[in-house]
């Protein structure tokens, strides 16, 4: 059936979340000058910002996290021949197409992320490299939080701390060995261990998060560090593309997300916890959620059907059959069906993003569709 009519919750990602009122307000009347220059004020200010409130000493606005990552890939492994430690379920080495490698000639070492996004730091410790002539030089662990292929887990800050103890260590390594966080949805960790995000971020040497997922703004990533860190990566960022002029613009987006949307992130636990909740209750034994590990804005519908991919069920909620209709699964009209959309690789789990513009009502939409569906393929697979 058409979907023209259908009303539609979108929840592939919080990449979709659009700008607030106020951030389209700010971004009209935003003061801009040529950013290569150093002369844009708003972006300027929102550096200062994004580098107080991580308890960094600068910061630097980069087109997207990826960008952002690769630079502080490229800073950290400066020497030829080096190597970056990073999870195997990373976005790093997941979903950035091998930067690290194909543009900046750094190998990334993988090490097995445990369900919770950590990894373990024995095995860190035995993959550290030690100058020996025939290997490459371990210059950089590279942590990521919240953790998105493990449903937005939260790393716990003593496993930070250890393992930042850990690299500190004297005589871990003949070089220093730097901590840098993909902290995309840093700000959904704060609010879920109900830190601020300095305290997260306290021992990284440099963190990027994002400011157009969960926050809201059209574009755009910010990284922090040391003065001398950001100096590099400023001078790295031209060279990738990246030097932009009059992004006050943008920037201007990015200070609002920071004052209005990231209060608001609790709201969207909440929200995914309820839906996650529905799922549980149904006791599918096609479909299910662990929900002791819901933790922040990101839910995994675990597929248990040998006979159903994760891509065909994501398929289904996106579709409107006339019986679902019949049955009252509908928005405001009998004649309005409900697409519900979610993200599905070739993944065994589907996956729901929450974000401030998914409202109640919204949710009690896809739990109407959710429920409709896996009660479709229980009658089929009891």
């Amino acid at each position: 059936m058409s979907s023209s009519s259908s009303i539609v919750v979108d929840l592939r990602s919080d990449t979709v979340s659009v700008p607030t009122p106020l951030m389209r307000e700010r971004m009209s009347s935003a003061p801009v000058g040529d950013d290569v220059y150093g002369e844009d004020p708003t972006v300027n200010e929102l550096e200062r910002k994004a580098a107080q409130l991580l308890g960094k000493e600068a910061g630097l606005f980069v087109p997207s996290g990826t960008m952002g990552n690769l630079l502080a890939i490229m800073v950290h492994c400066h020497r030829r021949g080096t190597e970056a430690i990073v999870g195997d379920l990373s976005h790093t080495f997941l979903f950035e197409q091998g930067g690290a490698a194909h543009l900046a000639g750094i190998q990334l070492a993988t090490i097995r992320n445990e369900i919770d996004g950590t990894f373990s730091l024995k095995e860190v410790q035995r993959k550290i490299r030690h100058e020996d002539c025939h290997e490459p030089i371990t210059s950089l662990v590279v942590v990521e939080n919240t953790h998105n292929m493990c449903g937005g887990k939260v790393l716990p800050l003593s496993w930070l701390d250890d393992l930042a103890a850990l690299l500190r260590q004297p005589g871990i390594s003949p070089a220093p060995i730097r901590l840098h966080m993909d902290g995309a949805r840093i700000f959904n960790a704060a609010a879920a261990l109900g830190v601020s995000v300095e305290r997260i971020a306290r021992d990284m040497d440099s963190v990027c998060f994002c400011l157009s997922k969960g926050l809201s703004a059209p574009v755009g990533s910010m990284l922090v560090g040391s003065k001398a860190f950001i100096s590099e990566a400023h001078r790295l960022r031209k060279a990738l593309g990246g030097g932009m002029r009059q992004i006050g613009i943008l920037a201007a987006a990015g200070l609002v997300a920071l004052e209005e949307v990231v209060p608001l992130l609790g709201k969207d636990h909440e929200r995914t916890r309820r839906l996650a909740q529905v799922v549980h209750d149904l006791q599918s034994p096609n479909v299910s959620v662990d929900l002791p590990t819901v933790q922040s804005n990101i839910l995994l519908m675990h597929i248990k059907q040998p006979k159903l991919t994760s891509s065909e069920f994501a398929t289904r909620l996106a579709s409107v059959e006339p019986a679902e209709l019949a049955a009252g699964v509908h928005g405001q009209s009998p004649e309005q069906g409900i697409v519900l959309k979610v993200s599905a690789r070739d993944w065994s789990f589907s996956r729901a993003v929450f974000y401030h513009q998914v409202d109640d009502a919204q949710v009690e939409l896809a739990i109407k569709k959710l429920c409709y569906v896996i009660k479709e393929y229980d009658a089929r697979w009891p």
